[in-house]
């Protein structure tokens, strides 16, 4: 699944092709998606331009001239994919944005879990979303806050978009490792030191997301996450071999010697 690095780079590439242009027409082409898309919403969308693309978390909002916005949301595998209407729509076309300039831009998803909902002015999606992961103004104090309640490990409670938003897999076992902190450690006896060295790790980690962005895409990096998907190979700082557990159904990677 995509995650903040990645749902960020979507949404500078939607920017650059989709702002200041006006969508002539929508469609949705998959019975999902023509269920959260209805023909309503297509018309009141229509014949907008697109004012403002915003990155929120994971998700992706296209505000449009009259205080509408389109929420778009990756799932699993969804992914932007830019062509001219003239040619033959993408094999996993979900939606399609036709543009005043020629332009299309399909939301493509092989499983068709992708989600595209419009919302009227006045009436914005409720995300339930906490604060960015990457917010430079965020503070240990705030995400130790966040996390005293928590009573599972603290690996589970960083996929709670409620505590950070756009944090998923891949980047919680980075920041834990980055950290030196077990992922199994409880989030809510963490101390503020290790909240703080968990919260450089998260920025650490989403950072390199970003200069590496081209992960969800391609599948592969040109460096290789630091623990992630790396089971027995040796870690970067001790040479220790990488583990695997599975936690709440999602497989953790981590060395089991620098992060006791």
């Amino acid at each position: 699944m995509p995650e903040l690095p990645e749902v960020e780079a979507a949404a500078v590439r939607l920017r650059s092709i989709i702002l200041g242009r006006t969508l002539l027409t929508l469609a949705a082409h998959h019975p999902s998606q023509r269920r959260q898309l209805p023909p309503h919403a297509i018309r009141r969308a229509s014949g907008q331009s697109v004012v403002r693309v915003e990155r929120r978390g994971k998700h992706q909002l296209i505000h449009l001239i009259d205080g509408g916005l389109l929420h778009i949301h990756f799932r699993m595998n969804g992914d932007w994919e830019f062509t001219r209407v003239s040619e033959p729509l993408p094999r996993f076309a979900r939606v399609t944005f036709d543009l005043d300039d020629g332009a299309r831009i399909s939301l493509t998803d092989s499983r068709a879990l992708c989600t595209v909902r419009y919302y009227a002015s006045g009436r914005p999606p409720v995300l339930a979303l906490g604060p960015e992961a990457d917010n430079p103004a965020l503070t240990g104090g705030a995400v130790r806050l966040s996390l005293a309640a928590k009573r599972g490990p603290i690996k589970t409670a960083l996929l709670d978009q409620r505590v950070l938003a756009g944090i998923g897999n891949i980047y919680a076992s980075e920041a834990l490792w980055r950290a030196r902190i077990s992922p199994s450690a409880v989030a809510g006896a963490l101390s503020l030191a290790q909240v703080k060295r968990l919260l450089t790790g998260l920025r650490a980690g989403l950072a390199d997301g970003v200069r590496n962005a081209g992960h969800y895409r391609t599948g592969g990096r040109v460096t290789p996450f630091k623990v992630y998907d790396r089971e027995d190979e040796p870690c970067n700082r001790c040479g220790k071999k990488i583990k695997r557990i599975v936690q709440a159904g999602r497989s953790t990677y981590y060395c089991a010697h620098c992060q006791r």
